[in-house]
């Protein structure tokens, strides 16, 4: 006698792998996820943490975010950093000049011998607070993704101010006291490595370093972000490319530069790259972005490589 299958109960939804919903979804808004980076994405979203997003300039850190953003149909808040970026600049400020309007008219109001009916309270109240990215993040009524663009540009000094925010979701304001996160945020930290990070901003973190993409993978972000490129020509484009990040560039072509390259050479009707060799040279703009490399790059050096990847 066979056994039996136990039936399944009518009320039990088999609910498809997350990662891979996740890395769907990006996809489906032109960012092609390894597994690897998709699955921490899942996790920073399931344990509320920040994700710190380490890898060399042009991998698509910055992208991560806009893609997120996409995907959760939420607004990006992204604050860039810069050596010198204060709090004044990075959560609030208050509007000088609507304060001081506000005073003369208080002033203009008032009878000649009363004083003017206007106090310190009512002038550093929310009315005439200036929200900054970090601030406007956290007072949301839809949750939005946070993007704390290149934070090793940023002062050791701010990196420390940003513990508070990172670890209880609230800023401190003098004038009015602490304000706590109407939503939580879902904050990525993107850093190129110049300078080394603390620790404790790593303790806060999830972490992911972002490399080049594989071969095929950056031929699919072509065919994705570059619509009617066939798959000869990206899969050359790419190969060039490649080949040239192993050189010792200043500033090696990243994945934007990339599908520059792609477009430009899509819009001169190109088929393959050894079909258009003075059309390879004239085009290199599009890659090599300092004069240094431009020197680097040899017409011979280029012929090679469109050999090697013809």
């Amino acid at each position: 006698m066979q056994p039996t299958a136990s039936p399944v109960p009518g009320n039990v939804i088999f609910m498809p792998n997350p990662v891979q919903a996740l890395r769907a979804a990006l996809e489906s808004h032109g960012y092609i996820a390894d597994g690897s980076l998709a699955c921490t994405l899942a996790l920073a979203e399931q344990l509320k943490r920040p994700l710190l997003l380490e890898g060399e300039a042009g991998v698509g850190k910055t992208e991560v975010a806009k893609a997120l953003a996409a995907v959760r149909t939420c607004e990006l808040v992204r604050l860039q950093c810069y050596e010198g970026l204060d709090v004044h600049s990075a959560v609030y400020d208050w509007n000088y000049q609507r304060q001081l309007l506000s005073i003369r008219v208080a002033e203009a109001n008032a009878p000649r011998d009363a004083a003017p009916a206007i106090a310190e309270d009512d002038i550093f109240s929310e009315g005439y607070l200036l929200q900054r990215p970090l601030l406007r993040a956290l007072t949301q009524a839809v949750a939005p993704v946070l993007l704390i663009d290149e934070i090793d540009r940023a002062d050791e000094e701010f990196e420390a101010y940003l513990l508070e925010i990172l670890s209880d979701f609230q800023v401190s304001i003098p004038e009015l006291g602490t304000i706590k996160a109407t939503t939580v945020p879902f904050v990525i930290l993107t850093s190129n490595g110049t300078r080394e990070l603390s620790d404790a901003l790593r303790r806060r973190c999830l972490y992911h370093y972002v490399e080049f993409p594989s071969h095929e993978r950056e031929v699919q972000i072509v065919l994705c972000r570059v619509p009617g490129i066939g798959r000869i020509l990206a899969g050359q484009v790419v190969s060039f490319v490649q080949e040239l990040r192993q050189i010792e560039l200043r500033k090696k072509p990243g994945i934007a530069e990339t599908l520059d390259w792609a477009a430009a050479l899509l819009g001169f009707k190109t088929e393959k790259l050894a079909n258009e060799p003075e059309l390879v040279l004239e085009t290199l703009s599009c890659l090599i972005k300092t004069r240094e490399d431009r020197f680097e790059v040899t017409p011979d050096l280029v012929q090679r490589l469109v050999a090697r990847v013809a």
